[in-house]
Order: C-alpha cells, then sequence, then structure tokens
C-alpha cells in the first residue's frame, strides 16, 4: 500500500510517517520544505503519483481568521488533485467539538475543511482528536502573568499526540468512513485542574487560578470539547504521560 503523508514534518505527521513505515507500508512524506505546496498545488501532482491513500495533516500559519482561506483552499486544490490522481482514500486530522465552537476562527476554519473534504470526489474518513497532552504548556503560557497562570474550567479531555498517531493511522489503514471518527483521552479534566496537575508534576513558580474568562477557551460552554459518546478512548493518561523522562 502507497502513503503519502502532506504536512509530514509536523508533530502527528512525523509519527504518521513512523508508524506506517514500520508497518511496511511505501510512504512518501511531503510538506512545504519538500516542495509540496499545498495552496498553490505545486509538486501535489508528482508526489500523488500512484498513492492509495493520502493523509493530509498540513496546518495553517495562523490560528486566527486567515486559517478559513487556508483550510478552505488547500482542501479543494488536495481534494482535486487526489481526484485527478485517483486516490482511494482522503483522511484529514480535526478537532472533537469542532462544529459547536463557532466563536474560535480556526475552529470554523477546520470545520470549513471538513466540509470541503465531504463534498469532493474521494471517499474520506475524519479523524476528531481532542486537545494533545502536548499543547497544554502552550495553553497555559497565553494566559500566564509572572508567576500566575489565569485558566477557565473548561471541561477538557487531553490526549498524547502518539495516540493521536495511531488513530490516525487506524483509520487510514481501514475502508474509508465518509463521515467522522471521534477520538479522547482516558479521563476528562476541568482546564484549570489540568495546569495545577501539570504544575504539580512540573513546578516552575508559577500557580493556577480560576478565571472564567481566560484565554480562548474561555467561550467555550458545556463539554463539548470532551469525547462524544461512542468515541474511542485512547489508553494513555495524563498523569503516567507527565513522569516521562
Amino acid at each position: 500500500m502507497k502513503y503519502t503523508v502532506l504536512g509530514a514534518s509536523g508533530l502527528i505527521g512525523t509519527q504518521v510517517v513512523e508508524r506506517l513505515r514500520a508497518a511496511g507500508h511505501e510512504v512518501v512524506p511531503a510538506s512545504l520544505s519538500t516542495g509540496v505546496d499545498v495552496v498553490s498545488g505545486k509538486g501535489l501532482e508528482e508526489v500523488l503519483s500512484g498513492t492509495e491513500v493520502l493523509i493530509n495533516l498540513t496546518n495553517s500559519p495562523a490560528f486566527d481568521a486567515s486559517s478559513i482561506d487556508f483550510f478552505e483552499t488547500s482542501m479543494h486544490t488536495i481534494g482535486t488533485a487526489a481526484g485527478r490522481a485517483g486516490v482511494r482514500h482522503l483522511v484529514i486530522l480535526s478537532i472533537v467539538g469542532v462544529d459547536q465552537v463557532p466563536q474560535l476562527d480556526y475552529y470554523r476554519a477546520k470545520f470549513a475543511q471538513e466540509n470541503v473534504l465531504a463534498n469532493g470526489p474521494t471517499p474520506y474518513s475524519i479523524v476528531r482528536a481532542t486537545q494533545f497532552f502536548e499543547f497544554v504548556e502552550a495553553i497555559m503560557s497565553w494566559t500566564t502573568d509572572g508567576d500566575i497562570v489565569r485558566l477557565p474550567p473548561t471541561p477538557v479531555q487531553p490526549m498524547a499526540s502518539a495516540d493521536v498517531s495511531a488513530a490516525v493511522v487506524g483509520a487510514a489503514a481501514g475502508a474509508p468512513l465518509r463521515g467522522i471518527r471521534n477520538v479522547g483521552g482516558p479521563e476528562v479534566f476541568p482546564l484549570d485542574e489540568l495546569g495545577r496537575i501539570t504544575l504539580g508534576a512540573r513546578p516552575d513558580g508559577r500557580r493556577v487560578v480560576t478565571d472564567d474568562q481566560a484565554g480562548m477557551f474561555a467561550v467555550v460552554t458545556g463539554d463539548v470539547l470532551t469525547a462524544p459518546e461512542g468515541a474511542d478512548l485512547a489508553p494513555t493518561y495524563y498523569r503516567d504521560w507527565l513522569k516521562r523522562p
């Protein structure tokens, strides 16, 4: 089986390439650094030649409203190229709850990407994952002021990037879903509590203060960022992940 992975140099992309190669598949890693531009289409025809499964893990260079144009344009470009190349299965990675948080530009952009894919010519699968363990530190940095980290109590259900990559590879290896597979971590935390757990394991002099108005996730209501009923739950627990060397 020949796979092409777009966005192969990213956090998930590198792991997906490694997993596919370890399973004995032929893999073509592609990214801007290898000369493939998913917006203009430059280099796509060459890397898609003979590809049976295409995994699109590309990401917008910005998280503001400009991300909407990036995801819509790139998905149209990729979908058209995949159709011409005879790709049999096109897989993308999205976000749990992406259709329920229109207040966030980036979430609207990813939902737009899903819609373009679903209306394209190629059989597809969408893997929606919850937030990554690896992003917790970044989320905390956005609302850090001196030694105070302000975080809302928004429920989240994070998972390890290794488990995300496994879910992507699993979806890509199967028949096209023509729909969505949701995956999430094994535990739900209020975001502020997750911050306290993180600093308890990796103290750096900061402390968490609960603030309903702090950060981008303050606009999220209810449990839309947690895995819905029927989702696949990953095996890695956050406290165990924090203990890694």
